[in-house]
């Protein structure tokens, strides 16, 4: 569904340092990127709909199985949310309806804006997931870059073994493990999420840390062991080529040959994983909200699922498929940073 970033531009022999931002090229790079992704968006909106319409699961059955809601009564209800007409109809009125007023529809349990109950339980998310993610970018990079310049060396074979539980090991496993280890044995942190906590001051702060904390350990080993892993990898396709090893011979530092020359060239892959894997956290999240009772998107996705609440799923899961295309249109405009061999044409 989403093509590849590195097939969107030339990359040419010559390196132009000018080049790859050269004002009117760049800016039409990006109107035609914006331009592929609407239609993009318009077929990911299509097979959700689609397949949310087409599922065996009745959003009525909440109310089919209460007996004292008769069956006219069930009917006009069917109606009033246009579960009468076919799906199509109702797609073409759900995009209209998202287009001009950039409304989600509203959910069929709580009766509320999909809108609503998304930024309701965006901040949980967002601060969960955010922290986790930076801090794992922070980590990942510098123990990735120094297990690759320091290879088969004790710390890199402490690294790879860290890398390889960490992506391997399950979410679930790593969260239940730490809520034994650090809630019921030690009784360091609370394993249950407050959800009606309100920050106003340090101390509200500081519970909103230790609260957050699992949750952010579990989302962030994963993504730690990942990243350290791409970045290892993909120094040590660039340190043994010929660029640096004339960087070298040229008398440049050890430090700048590794920071200015062989990073730099070995950031455009990692880039691709960093700015793709944000979006994918969001997965990561339906299953260590649900651990942790956090009360944010993947929570709300779930429950939406349980009650067949249609709306609040599309609602969801269409947010989910613009950010994969707008971090992937934000990894081809840091390309041209990284490597100004890139020309936007």
């Amino acid at each position: 569904m989403f093509s590849a970033p590195l097939g969107q531009y030339h990359v040419h022999a010559r390196v132009s340092l000018g080049g790859a931002y050269g004002g009117k090229p760049m800016n039409r790079y990006i109107i035609r990127s914006v331009l592929i992704a609407l239609p993009t968006i318009l077929g990911i909106s299509f097979v959700i709909f689609a397949v949310l319409s087409l599922a065996p699961n009745d959003p009525m059955s909440q109310f089919a199985l209460n007996p004292a809601i008769p069956f006219e009564v069930r009917e006009n209800i069917r109606r009033s949310y246009g579960l009468d007409q076919p799906w199509p109809i109702r797609y073409v009125k759900w995009l209209g309806t998202l287009v001009t007023t950039g409304d989600l529809g509203y959910s069929f349990g709580s009766k509320l804006p999909v809108t609503t109950l998304i930024l309701q339980r965006l901040p949980a998310t967002l601060w969960v997931l955010g922290v986790s993610y930076i801090i794992s970018v922070i980590l990942a990079l510098p123990i990735g870059i120094i297990s690759a310049v320091k290879q088969y060396s004790i710390f890199d074979n402490l690294v790879s073994t860290f890398a390889f539980v960490g992506f391997s090991v399950p979410t679930f496993v790593t969260g239940y493990l730490l809520i034994l280890l650090l809630s019921v044995r030690l009784h360091w942190l609370p394993f249950i999420y407050d959800s009606t906590l309100v920050v106003k001051d340090l101390e509200s702060f500081g519970q909103l840390l230790r609260q957050s904390a699992m949750p952010i350990m579990v989302l962030g080993l994963f993504e730690t062991a990942t990243l350290a892993r791409y970045t290892r990898a993909s120094m040590l396709e660039n340190l043994p080529l010929d660029y640096v090893r004339t960087a070298r011979a040229k008398g440049i530092n050890e430090w700048q040959v590794i920071s200015r020359h062989a990073f730099r060239n070995s950031m455009i892959p990692v880039v691709t994983l960093i700015a793709l894997g944000v979006p994918g956290i969001f997965g990561g999240a339906l299953i260590t909200e649900q651990i942790f009772r956090v009360p944010g998107i993947g929570s709300l996705l779930i429950h939406s699922l349980e009650a067949s609440d249609t709306p609040v799923i599309m609602g969801v899961t269409f947010v989910f498929g613009v950010l994969v295309v707008l971090f992937n249109l934000i990894a081809d405009i840091i390309y041209g940073f990284l490597d100004p061999r890139i020309k936007y044409t």
